[in-house]
């Protein structure tokens, strides 16, 4: 005969209280706080424009940056729900808080639309050109979760374009107008993040990769690689062009050659990202470049070399 076995008060507080904190855990790791990183690309064209020195555009672009936090982790919310089955089956997707049952998927999207519907209406009341820049975002985001991520071309196209938006979000939000240079730069150097994520899981994936998204499927490590040449190809030359384009700006001038010898880096980080995704290494970008310190170091010289440029005038 089974016995029941009753729990003392204090031991289903104490119960109850891990499941909150589980749960708790589960939604602050569904958020992505490391993939926030991408988020500082709305400082990239305020600071290529020089006017982060002052302090309401600094405000500005802080300000954006906390918005694309919350709309970022609301997207992630929504997308873990809708992907909830196939993730149990990836080997580093499946241990995500809602595959792994820590919560459901229903809670995931009340959280992820809460998260939203804040970010957008932060947007929208701060400037109403930076609300259409969000409402473009989370527009393709939704695209991206239902569609898609499953049709060959258009996943990158998507993903990349995230990026790109963040980048105008932060043009937008100070009032600095944007080049074509720089949207050249950005949208070419975007999608060798996104080739690059897909290089690596079309390899650790193998033969199971069309379980998990079918454009993986579609896709062959020669075409991945002609995408991958030709985005690091568009991202070195337009930058190249944009450099030479800053500094014809700057003619009269001391010191014009900050811009120019930027160059060195960014073609050498370029290279050096290039090399690692070759390597299989490039799944997650943003960890990529959190580790990897060669491409910390260049990144660092960049930054030294580019911000004489814009400063020391």
């Amino acid at each position: 005969m089974t016995q029941v076995v009753e729990l003392s008060p204090e031991l289903r507080i104490e119960s109850r209280d891990r499941q909150r904190s589980r749960i708790a855990s589960g939604l602050l790791a569904t958020a992505r706080p490391k993939q926030w990183s991408k988020n500082v690309l709305v400082f990239a064209a305020p600071g290529a424009a020089g006017v982060l020195i002052r302090s309401s555009a600094l405000a500005q672009a802080f300000l954006t940056f906390a918005l694309f936090c919350v709309i970022a982790a609301g997207t992630y919310f929504v997308n873990d729900a809708i992907d909830v089955r196939v993730d149990r089956i990836h080997p580093v997707k499946r241990l995500r808080p809602m595959a792994a049952g820590v919560f459901s998927a229903r809670t995931g999207l009340i959280v992820g639309g809460l998260l939203l519907a804040s970010g957008f209406a932060g947007s929208a009341a701060t400037n109403w050109k930076l609300g259409a820049v969000v409402a473009a975002y989370v527009a393709i985001q939704f695209a991206y979760s239902y569609r898609l991520k499953h049709m060959a071309v258009y996943d990158l196209a998507a993903v990349a374009a995230g990026f790109v938006l963040r980048c105008i979000a932060g043009g937008v939000a100070t009032n600095v107008s944007v080049s074509e240079w720089f949207l050249i730069v950005a949208t070419f150097g975007s999608l060798l993040m996104v080739t690059g994520k897909r290089i690596a899981e079309h390899s650790e994936l193998g033969a199971e990769r069309g379980s998990h998204r079918r454009s993986l499927t579609a896709y062959t490590e020669t075409f991945l690689n002609i995408v991958l040449g030709v985005s690091a190809a568009g991202a070195i030359l337009g930058y190249c062009l944009w450099a030479f384009s800053l500094q014809t700006a700057l003619e009269h001038h001391r010191d014009p050659i900050w811009y120019q010898l930027s160059i060195v880096p960014m073609l050498l980080a370029l290279l050096r990202y290039t090399y690692v995704v070759e390597g299989k290494n490039g799944g997650r970008p943003e960890e990529l470049v959190l580790s990897d310190r060669s491409l910390q170091l260049l990144g660092l010289i960049w930054v030294v070399l580019f911000t004489a440029g814009v400063y020391a005038r």
